[in-house]
Formats: C-alpha cells, sequence, structure tokens
C-alpha cells in the first residue's frame, strides 16, 4: 500500500512556526525541519524519484523531486513569517494530483499529502471546502489520503484538525480522507505507521 504511491509533504512557514515550544528552546520550524527530513528520508525508499514539498505562509512554493539532502537547502531558503493561507496551498496540490491522474501519470496506489502546521489557517471553511472538492474527485477510499500533523500544542489549531478528522463526512465529504496527528505522537509512532494510519484512516 505505501509502495507505488506519490507523497506530498506541505509545510507551514508561517510566522508562529518561530515560536519555541520545546524545552531547551527549540523552535515549532525546527521540529519541522526535523521531522520533513525524516519523512523525505523514508518516502525516498517508497518514492525514489523523491518527494514534492510545499511551504508556504501567505504565498506558496512548490519543489519538485525533493531528496533527504535537498531538505536541508530547503529550509536554509526559507524563513518563518507570514499567515496561514492553508486553503491555497491544499487546493494546488489537490487540484495537480487529480490533473495528473486525468494525464494518466499518478502512482496506482494514489497519493498521500502530509501536511506539517503548527496553528489555526487563515480561512477554516475554505480549507474544509477544498478537502470535500477533492473527495468529490476520487473513485476510491484510498487513493488519496491528507495528514495533519501538529507542531506545537496551539489548542485552537487542534480542535480544528480534530474537527477535519472526524466531522468532514457529515459536511459532505464523499471519503473521510483526513487524519490529524500530533508531534509528539509522531515521536511514539514508526513513520510506515503514521503513512498507513494516513490511508487506512
Amino acid at each position: 500500500m505505501l509502495e507505488n504511491r506519490d507523497y506530498t509533504l506541505i509545510i507551514d512557514k508561517s510566522g508562529s512556526m518561530a515560536t519555541p515550544d520545546q524545552k531547551g528552546g527549540r523552535s515549532r520550524w525546527f521540529a519541522a525541519q526535523e521531522s520533513t527530513f525524516a519523512l523525505a528520508s523514508k518516502c525516498e525508499q517508497l518514492d525514489p524519484d523523491g518527494i514534492t514539498v510545499y511551504l508556504f505562509s501567505g504565498r506558496f512554493k512548490r519543489y519538485e523531486n525533493v531528496t533527504s539532502t535537498k531538505v536541508l537547502q530547503i529550509f536554509q531558503e526559507n524563513d518563518p513569517s507570514g499567515t496561514t493561507d492553508l486553503a491555497g496551498v491544499l487546493k494546488h496540490a489537490t487540484d495537480n494530483y487529480f490533473q495528473r491522474k486525468a494525464a494518466g501519470e499518478t502512482k496506482p496506489n494514489g497519493e498521500t499529502i502530509l501536511v506539517v502546521t503548527d496553528g489555526e489557517p487563515d480561512d477554516r471553511k475554505a480549507v474544509m471546502k477544498v478537502i470535500i472538492e477533492a473527495s468529490r474527485q476520487m473513485d476510491r477510499d484510498e487513493e488519496l489520503a491528507i495528514s495533519f500533523i501538529q507542531v506545537g500544542t496551539d489548542s485552537q489549531a487542534t480542535r480544528f484538525l480534530k474537527v477535519l478528522d472526524d466531522e468532514l463526512q457529515g459536511a459532505g465529504a464523499k471519503f473521510d480522507i483526513c487524519d490529524t496527528i500530533t508531534i509528539e505522537d509522531m515521536e511514539d509512532m514508526s513513520l510506515s505507521e503514521i503513512l498507513l494510519n494516513a490511508i487506512n484512516d
């Protein structure tokens, strides 16, 4: 299930990502860099052509064929600043998947989109709409999975991500394609478990 799949990583680089959370003062940005590196290293074994990485705040930037070595460079080129336009970047990533699917360029097992974020998006409704619309274009449940990984401890963000996890089908989504975990959960799980969770949610 994890092989023959594409992996896209969407990383929040809004201003709040500079916040130090952990004891010892490591910032969320640093935590995101570490987990991105781990995700990219693992995904490379499953998806040898590298992964797609987006960094977003008010605008977003897309990087193709990213291997773990390139992750560090991407983080060096970017600094946390700006707002959290999650809907815009998510729409681009899901639209891109369906365009490639229509052109016969997607992998047989579909795609997993992992979103590393720390706060509430600028527009919650818009994010929900993007996910619901994407689910309605799907033919089978597991072809597209979106997993939200929360860094930091913003309780409003936790509540919102919980809504994405539990309530979108009630709001009209065709499939339950969202799964959310915190970075603390991540430390106790292997990456394969995280990716499988995303697909099997």
